[in-house]
């Protein structure tokens, strides 16, 4: 009997793309966790999961203010330093339900990320170059949180607490059981092949 060819060709995304979650699984260690107390480094407040949505939309307002800051101390830079690698292990909060699925394997580091941006802002509200402008978008911030009854909006990871020592990394080995994540996975992986179908033909052909 033979296959179709799609078939195939979809069978083997799937092999590589199981495989590349497995390689991820097995290079990564658990990472954070509520009931274990945060690691040395500079604390960073629980964000519950209504104030998430909030602080995302503000982000940029956030991060934007602290670009513009020409004198720093240590705790400025380790909060916006580990708030942008934060940022870049959640995949730049690109993966689908990584802010409103709780079972979102990206939903912890999401969280970790937008605490971190919380606290930068809280602590620019102490610097004197920024204390006005910071406190000003707190006010904003404040008041859309109330609007949108954002404190009272609760998940598992609502009340950990985070620290620059450490970083949250996405829960990998849940990928496979969360279908929007796994789907993302399947597409990058086709996406690859196909790619490299096309231009590794070229190649072939130009040798």
């Amino acid at each position: 009997m033979r296959w179709p060819p799609r078939f195939l060709a979809l069978a083997a995304d799937f092999f590589w793309a199981t495989a590349l979650l497995v390689m991820l699984v097995t290079s990564v260690q658990a990472h954070g966790g509520s009931s274990a107390p945060p690691p040395p480094g500079v604390q960073i407040p629980s964000l519950t999961h209504g104030q998430m949505a909030v602080i995302a939309r503000y982000r940029g307002d956030i991060l934007d203010l602290a670009q513009r800051q020409t004198v720093t101390d240590p705790t400025f830079r380790r909060l916006y330093n580990h708030g942008n690698l934060q940022f870049t292990y959640c995949l730049w909060g690109l993966m689908p339900g990584s802010l409103g699925d709780e079972e979102s394997p990206f939903n912890e580091c999401s969280h970790a990320y937008l605490a971190t941006a919380k606290a930068l802002l809280a602590y620019m509200a102490t610097m004197p170059a920024a204390e006005r402008q910071a406190k000003a978008l707190i006010s904003d911030i404040d008041a859309d949180m109330v609007r949108s009854g954002a404190s009272w909006i609760l998940c598992q990871f609502s009340g950990e607490a985070f620290s620059t020592g450490a970083v949250i990394e996405p829960r990998w080995r849940d990928m496979v059981f969360h279908l929007p994540s796994l789907a993302v996975l399947l597409v990058t992986m086709a996406l690859m092949r196909a790619a490299w179908s096309i231009f590794g033909a070229k190649r072939a052909g130009a040798v």
